[in-house]
């Protein structure tokens, strides 16, 4: 037998669909957009046309900060799921929140989540230059070295191909259009197909 594929093994009638929570903020509540333009719902139909299936939770609340993902964590997360998206960390960085309480609340988020078996794909984000290069050198950092520290996949940076191009941003300069969330599920496809194909690797 050959071996089977990630996208193979996920059409197989007794596969049944990956339980997968975004967990994040505006970026992935899908602010100013209609609900079917979320970076979730749109994420889900991106794995489905590759034979994927995935019931998909938006736990995106706008605003939130990574100490409010922490918060409401148990309840954002139920029972049951098998992988989480983290996106959050963008209000943290616009509110110059020290980078050590962002690091902080991102590592007990993982390690909680990681405690309860469940698998993490931790989206990266960039601080805004407002705050000054020593600011932003902190806070970029925290991302890849909690992926090295506790073992995470990262997703550089959420919104890769999108930020700064007006075009693809709404009036805010900050939430990307339907346009502009179509460019991020496609360019962090990839990192959730090899996400996902190390679950069910694990699960079979």
């Amino acid at each position: 037998m050959g071996l089977m594929t990630a996208a193979n093994a996920q059409t197989a009638d007794s596969v049944k669909p990956i339980k997968m929570v975004v967990l994040g903020d505006s970026l992935s509540a899908g602010y100013g957009l209609p609900a079917a333009a979320a970076f979730p719902v749109r994420l889900q139909k991106a794995l489905e046309a590759k034979g994927i299936k995935v019931d998909m939770v938006n736990a995106g609340v706008s605003g939130d900060t990574t100490s409010g993902g922490r918060e409401r964590l148990d309840w954002s997360v139920p029972d049951g799921t098998d992988a989480v998206i983290v996106e959050l960390g963008a209000n943290d960085a616009l509110r110059g929140v020290d980078p050590a309480v962002t690091r902080a609340a991102l590592s007990d988020i993982i390690t909680k989540l990681k405690a309860r078996k469940i698998a993490v794909l931790l989206c990266g984000m960039l601080a805004p230059p407002n705050y000054g290069s020593d600011y932003a050198a902190k806070f970029n950092a925290i991302y890849p070295d909690l992926s090295k520290s506790l073992g995470v996949p990262l997703y550089p940076f959420f919104l890769d191909g999108v930020a700064a191009d007006a075009k693809l941003n709404q009036a805010d300069g900050m939430h990307p259009t339907a346009a502009g969330v179509d460019i991020v599920v496609k360019n962090i496809l990839p990192s959730v197909e090899a996400f996902l194909g190390t679950l069910s690797a694990q699960r079979s």
